[in-house]
């Protein structure tokens, strides 16, 4: 660090993102992208946007914010287009978390949370998940702060029922519940549809996944008019032209293109379903996935060798070094081509 920064940050861990190799070809299975192209009329739109990037883009966003809201049965002003959802979960800690309010999470789930909470100087707490790996919802009953869950879980992929969703947010009244739901396309029931019954909800999701968009970083939060407004309030005092054109366009097109996404959907979902049962022939143990990764663990291999070793022959997952989880792998479910590869060098990895 040089001597100009601020002191404020001088303990902060910084989130650390997954591998993006430039030197060597991988069958990529670590960060947990889209093994299908982006819709043709994403990039087709996306491209026509580019030709007018002299100019701003519209900070409104009404094209891309309608078909949003007619996407998720909601009302226009209960919809917010982001930069990425990382984007709308950083509002969502400077909007609803202070001194008063602290942050709640479970200790294992998306990184972030821990680096939006220390960057934004929010009181925070991080729960530990149960003996198997699953959220206990009864820790997150009237704790008097600002609720964050991953749904399904970073990294554990495990899906909260959407009636626990809604216990947790009739025990909690006078705190928001931020439900983010990055992965709920392929397996989990998403809150959405309690927005219009609950003005302590923000449900958040992303273009990543489901919507073969990493690149492109748009993400939309899902709420009442009133958090929403809060939400505005934030982004038009921070970045006001925070979804660039392209993005805006690609967004636009993807939704014209529904159908293909939810068939890409079905044959990842139904790609775990086979690759998990491959890996349990070889002897792996799982957390029950609703997401498009699998979080597995060896008993005759630890993660971090199991990682460097599956690395060394061009498989490359994801290993997190932390105490609890580091036993395990993060496999992102990907094409059956690459799935074919990666229980295939699993098995000569650990010579079955």
């Amino acid at each position: 660090m040089s001597r100009f920064f601020s002191s404020r940050f001088s303990e902060l861990e910084a989130y650390t993102p997954g591998e993006q190799p430039q030197n060597r070809q991988y069958v990529k299975l670590n960060t947990n992208e889209s093994p299908f192209s982006p819709p043709k009329a994403a990039v087709r739109r996306a491209a026509e946007a580019a030709g007018s990037m002299q100019l701003y883009c519209d900070p409104e966003g009404e094209q891309l914010h309608q078909m949003l809201a007619e996407h998720f049965g909601v009302d226009r002003r209960s919809v917010l287009a982001t930069n990425g959802s990382d984007e709308i979960l950083n509002y969502a800690f400077m909007a609803f978390c202070d001194e008063e309010n602290p942050a709640i999470f479970p200790d294992i789930t998306y990184g972030f949370y821990q680096v939006f909470a220390q960057v934004n100087r929010i009181p925070y707490r991080q729960i530990p998940l149960k003996e198997d790996l699953s959220v206990d919802i009864s820790d997150y009953m009237k704790n008097e702060a600002t609720v964050f869950l991953a749904n399904p879980n970073a990294n554990t992929g495990i899906a909260l029922a959407l009636e626990d969703i809604e216990k947790i947010l009739k025990a909690n009244p006078d705190h928001v519940v931020v439900v983010d739901e990055a992965y709920v396309d392929f397996g989990a029931e998403s809150a959405v549809k309690l927005v219009d019954r609950y003005d302590n909800l923000l449900v958040t999701q992303t273009f990543s996944k489901a919507w073969s968009m990493a690149g492109a970083r748009l993400g939309v939060g899902i709420a009442c008019r009133e958090l929403m407004n809060d939400l505005n309030t934030i982004k038009y005092s921070t970045n006001p032209y925070n979804v660039n054109s392209m993005t805006q366009a690609a967004g636009i097109g993807a939704l014209e293109s529904i159908d293909e996404i939810r068939e890409n959907c079905r044959q990842v979902a139904e790609n775990r379903e086979w690759t998990a049962e491959r890996l349990k022939a070889l002897g792996f143990a799982m957390t029950d996935s609703a997401a498009n990764f699998l979080f597995a663990r060896h008993p005759d291999m630890d993660g971090d060798t199991l990682y460097r070793e599956l690395k060394e022959k061009g498989i490359l997952v994801r290993h997190f070094d932390t105490e609890r989880i580091r036993d395990y792998i993060r496999v992102t479910v990907g094409s059956r081509q690459q799935m074919e590869a990666m229980t295939e060098t699993a098995a000569q990895v650990l010579g079955r």
